[in-house]
C-alpha cells in the first residue's frame, strides 16, 4: 500500500521533473497534430535537373499536368449534340472558375470560341462591306447622281469584295451559320466526313462517343490545395447536367490527391498495427519480467513521436514515405532498449545505434527527395530513440542483481569445426554475395510516378482513361526566343512536328502545337499573315500553345508514361531535334515522362555508390566508436555480404527495384552492423542472453517491416517485404561471421561503461 501511494502521489522533489515531462509530452502531441503529408510529383523527381526546370517553366506559363475529366456517352456524337452542348459548356465554365485553375480546355468552349470568332469575323466583313457601299453611294450622291446611279455605284464598290469573300466564306463555313445551335456547323468543325474526330481535336474528342475536358491547375500547388481542387472538380462533374453514360476524373493531380488521402489513412493504421505486432513480441516472450517487457516499445514510441513532432513544429511536410517511417523506426528502434536492458552496455549500444543511423543517413545522397528525406528522418529518429532509451534505462525501472553470478572462466571446449575450416565455410556466401553485387547495377528499376499509386482505384481509373485517350502523360518541346512565331521558327516547328510523328508515331501522338492551331496558314506564312491569324484565332486556343508576348511556345505530345526505356530513346531523339533549332532559339525537352527518365538515370548512376556509401558510413561510425576495430570490420563485411545476397535474391526472383529499395546497402547496413556488434559482444562475454536479445530484436524488426505489406500501395508493400527479408539474411550472415571470425569468451569482459564494470547478473526490481 505504501508503494501504491508513492506511485499515485509524487514526492515534492519529483514534481518539477514530472511537470517537465508532461510539458514535453504536450509539445510532442501538439507537434504531431501539425504534421502534414506531401505526395506531389516533386518528391519523386531529381533535384535541380534541367528537364525539371523546363517542365516548371512550361507549367508556369501554360499550367501544370491536367486533371482529366473523361465523359463517355452511349452513342457516337451524343455529347456534342446541340441539346447537350449548353450543359457541357456550363460545366467547362464552372471548372474554369474554380480556385487554383490556370486554364480549362474542352470541346464546348472550343466550339463556342470558334463560333464567336467566326461571328465576329462575319460582322467585321459585313461592316467593311457596308462601309464600302456607303462611301461609294455617298460619293455618287455628292456628285449629283440619280438614285439609280447612286445604287449602281454602291454595287460596283462591293462587287470586288463579293467576288473575293463570298467564295471564301462558302468554302470556310460549309456548315452554315457559326453557332452552337447549328448541328451541321458543330459536326463540320469536330468530325470529318467519316464521322471520326479530326486529328487536331484528338486531345479533346478522342472518340466519337467520348470527350475530354482538361483542367490545368496552377503550378506547384500544395498537397491540400491539390486535394481541394480535385474534390471540387469531382463535385462539379457530379452536379453537371451533361447526359453521359460514365464520367471519370483522373490525371496526375487526381493520383496525387488520392495518394495523400491514402497516406493519411495508412500512417495511423500501419503504425497502430506495427505497435501491436512489435509489442506482442516483447510482451509474449519471456526475456525479462512481465511488467518490464514493453519498455523497448515505450522508448521507441517516445523517440518516434518526438521526431515526427519536430517535423510538425518546423512545418516540414512528410512525403509518401511517411507510411513506412513509423513501422520501420518501431522495428529497429526498439532493439536498443532491449540491448540496454540485457546489460549490453551503453558504449556498445550507442555505437550500434549510430552505425544504423549512419547507414540510413547515407540515403541522403539519393537523387529522389522522398527517399533522401526518409533516410534522414530515420537517422534522426534513431538518434532520438536511442537517447530516449538511455533516459528510460537510466531513470526507469530495470532489473538489478539479487545474487551475484560471476562469469565463468573461459573453458577450452573441443571444437567440432576448426576456425580455419569455419572460414572456409564463408566461401559460399562470399561467392553468392559477389554475384549479387555484380548483378546489382543491372537490376530492373521501376521509377515512373504513376506506378507509385499501383493498388489504388484512382490508378485503375487512370489506366482506363489512358486506353481511351491513348496516352498517360505529356512530353513537350518548349521553344523560347524573341519571337517564336517568326517565319524561320514557325517553319522549323512545322517541319519538326511532321518529322517527330513520322519517325516516332508509334510511341507518341501529337496533341497541340502552334503548327496545329495555325495549320491553315501553311508551313511558311508571312509575318503579316501570322499577325492576322492571331487576331482572328480565339485567344483561348492561341494561349494554349503561345505566350502573349510570343517569347515561348510549346509543342505537346502524348506518350505512355510507364515505358521508361522507350521514353529514354525518345528523349535522346527529341534532344537532337531541339539542337537543330534556328540560331537564337532555345528549345528544351520537358514533361513528367521525361522527368521520370531523368530520375531513373540518376538512380542508375548512383545506385552502386549509394549502396556502398551506406555500408561505409555505418562502418566508419563503428571504427570511431568501438575499441575493437576487428568487430567493426566484421560488421562491414556482414553488411556487404547480406546486401549482395539480397541483391542475388532479387535478381533470381525477377523482382524490380523501386526508388525506395534502390538504397539496398543502406537498408542492410542499418541492421547487419547492429546484429554483428551485439552478437560479437555476447560471444566475447559468453553471455547467451545477449544473443537471445538479438534474436528477439530481429524478430521484432522483421515484424515491424512486414506490417508494410498491409499497405494498399505497391511501392510500400515491396519496401516492407525487402526489409523483412533483409533482416533475416542479415541475422544469418552476422551469426555466421561472428562464429567464424571472432573469438569466444575471454577472461576479462570488456569494460564498456561505468555501469558494466562488474560482470554480474542482477535480478531485483528497482522502482
Amino acid at each position: 500500500m505504501r508503494t501504491f501511494r508513492a506511485l499515485r502521489t509524487p514526492r515534492p522533489r519529483y514534481l518539477p521533473g514530472v511537470a517537465a515531462a508532461l510539458g514535453v509530452l504536450a509539445l510532442i502531441v501538439v507537434g504531431l497534430l501539425r504534421v502534414e503529408v506531401e505526395t506531389g510529383v516533386d518528391e519523386f523527381v531529381p533535384r535541380d535537373d534541367r528537364v525539371v526546370r523546363a517542365t516548371a517553366a512550361m507549367a508556369e506559363q501554360f499550367g501544370g499536368d491536367p486533371i482529366v475529366v473523361l465523359l463517355e456517352s452511349a452513342q457516337a456524337g451524343q455529347l456534342l449534340l446541340k441539346d447537350n452542348l449548353p450543359a457541357l459548356l456550363q460545366l467547362e465554365g464552372e471548372l474554369a472558375a474554380l480556385p487554383h485553375v490556370k486554364a480549362v480546355y474542352g470541346p464546348g468552349t472550343v466550339l463556342n470560341q470558334i463560333a464567336g470568332q467566326a461571328q465576329d469575323l462575319l460582322a467585321e466583313l459585313g461592316g467593311y462591306r457596308d462601309g464600302l457601299r456607303a462611301k461609294a453611294e455617298n460619293d455618287a450622291r455628292e456628285a449629283g447622281g440619280t438614285a439609280k446611279e447612286v445604287e449602281a455605284a454602291g454595287s460596283r464598290a462591293t462587287r470586288g469584295f463579293d467576288e473575293r469573300y463570298s467564295a471564301l466564306l462558302s468554302r470556310g463555313m460549309p456548315g452554315g451559320l457559326p453557332t452552337l445551335h447549328n448541328q451541321t456547323f458543330v459536326n463540320r468543325v469536330i468530325f470529318n466526313d467519316e464521322g471520326d474526330p479530326r486529328p487536331q481535336w484528338d486531345f479533346l474528342v478522342p472518340r466519337p462517343d467520348a470527350v475530354a475536358v482538361l483542367v490545368r491547375p496552377d503550378p506547384s500547388l500544395a498537397q491540400s490545395d491539390t486535394e481541394d481542387l480535385v474534390a471540387a472538380v469531382e463535385a462539379a462533374v457530379d452536379d453537371s447536367a451533361v447526359d453521359t453514360r460514365r464520367t471519370t476524373v483522373t490525371g496526375i493531380p487526381a493520383v496525387v490527391a488520392a495518394l495523400g488521402e491514402q497516406v493519411r489513412h495508412e500512417v495511423p493504421l500501419l503504425g497502430g498495427v506495427a505497435v501491436l505486432a512489435v509489442g506482442a513480441w516483447f510482451l509474449l516472450t519471456s526475456w525479462t519480467r512481465r511488467r518490464l517487457r514493453l519498455l523497448p516499445l515505450a522508448a521507441t514510441l517516445l523517440g518516434t513521436g518526438a521526431t515526427l513532432s519536430v517535423a510538425g513544429w518546423v512545418g516540414r511536410p512528410l512525403a509518401l514515405t511517411a507510411v513506412a517511417f513509423l513501422p520501420v523506426l518501431l522495428g529497429i528502434g526498439s532493439d536498443f532498449m532491449t540491448y540496454l536492458h540485457r546489460g549490453a552496455g551503453r558504449r556498445t549500444v550507442v555505437a550500434a545505434a549510430l552505425a544504423s543511423a549512419a547507414g540510413f543517413g547515407a540515403l541522403a545522397v539519393a537523387p529522389v527527395p522522398a527517399v533522401a528525406d526518409l533516410g534522414i528522418s530515420l537517422a534522426i529518429g534513431l538518434v532520438v530513440t536511442v537517447l530516449a532509451s538511455l533516459a528510460v534505462h537510466r531513470w526507469g525501472p530495470q532489473e538489478v542483481a539479487e545474487e551475484i553470478v560471476p562469469l565463468p572462466a573461459p573453458v577450452r571446449r573441443g571444437r567440432t569445426i576448426r576456425r580455419r575450416d569455419r572460414r572456409l565455410l564463408l566461401l559460399v556466401p562470399v561467392v553468392g554475395a559477389a554475384v549479387g553485387w555484380a548483378l546489382f547495377p543491372s537490376l530492373t528499376m521501376q521509377s515512373d510516378f504513376t506506378a507509385l499509386a499501383d493498388g489504388l482505384g484512382e490508378y485503375d481509373d487512370a489506366r482506363d482513361v489512358e486506353r481511351v485517350i491513348g496516352a498517360s502523360g505529356e512530353v513537350a518541346l518548349v521553344v523560347r526566343g524573341d519571337d517564336v512565331l517568326d517565319a524561320e521558327t514557325f517553319a522549323w516547328m512545322s517541319e519538326t512536328r511532321r518529322d517527330v510523328i513520322a519517325r516516332h508515331g508509334d510511341e507518341l501522338s501529337a496533341v497541340l502545337s502552334p503548327a496545329d492551331v495555325l495549320s491553315f496558314l501553311g508551313t511558311e506564312p508571312e509575318p503579316s499573315e501570322v499577325d492576322a491569324a492571331l487576331r482572328l484565332l480565339p485567344g483561348y486556343l492561341a494561349s494554349s500553345v503561345v505566350s502573349d508576348d510570343r517569347q515561348m511556345a510549346v509543342m505537346t505530345y502524348g506518350v505512355d508514361l510507364r515505358d521508361v526505356e522507350r521514353l529514354a530513346t525518345l528523349r535522346d531523339y527529341l534532344e537532337e531535334v531541339a539542337a537543330s533549332a534556328p540560331a537564337g532559339v532555345e528549345v528544351d525537352v520537358a514533361g513528367l515522362p521525361m522527368v521520370a527518365v531523368s530520375a531513373q538515370e540518376a538512380m542508375d548512376d548512383e545506385r552502386l555508390l549509394g549502396a556502398l556509401l551506406g555500408i561505409g558510413a555505418a562502418g566508419i561510425a563503428l571504427l570511431l566508436l568501438l575499441r575493437d576495430h576487428k568487430v567493426a570490420l566484421v560488421a562491414m563485411m556482414s553488411a556487404a555480404l547480406a546486401s549482395g545476397l539480397v541483391a542475388l535474391g532479387i535478381a533470381v526472383t525477377g523482382a524490380t527495384l523501386t526508388p525506395m529499395t534502390a538504397g539496398l546497402g543502406s537498408l542492410t547496413a542499418a541492421v547487419a552492423c547492429e546484429f554483428t556488434v551485439l552478437l560479437a559482444l555476447g560471444q566475447r562475454r559468453g553471455d547467451p542472453r545477449i544473443g537471445r536479445a538479438v534474436d528477439l530484436a530481429a524478430a521484432a524488426s522483421a515484424t515491424g517491416y512486414a506490417v508494410l505489406v498491409l499497405s494498399d500501395l505497391g511501392l510500400i508493400q515491396g519496401f516492407g517485404l525487402l526489409l523483412a527479408l533483409t533482416v533475416a539474411v542479415a541475422l544469418g550472415v552476422s551469426r555466421l561471421l561472428v562464429w567464424a571470425l571472432l573469438p569466444e569468451a575471454v577472461e576479462q569482459p570488456e569494460d564498456e561503461s561505468a555501469e558494466a564494470a562488474v560482470p554480474e547478473v542482477k535480478i531485483l526490481e528497482k522502482v
